[in-house]
């Protein structure tokens, strides 16, 4: 009798970890989805910021000229 009883505990933790993980995962969803800014790609040292920015400002002055 006390195998199963320790079973049934087993299970009820289990489930109840499982839920409370989906929950968390689903919050963190709806959380990201809420900030797209987390999601774009940054240079990672100061010389592909400064690479990244000339050849943005390079392509701005090439579409005014245009």
């Amino acid at each position: 009798m006390g195998n199963d009883d320790d079973r049934t505990v087993l299970e009820r933790l289990r489930s109840s970890v499982a839920l409370l993980l989906f929950g968390l995962g689903t919050l963190a969803f709806l959380i990201a989805i809420d900030r797209p800014e987390w999601f774009h790609l940054r240079p990672a040292s100061g010389t592909a910021a400064a690479m990244s920015h000339a050849a943005s400002s390079v392509a701005d002055a090439a579409g005014d000229r245009s």
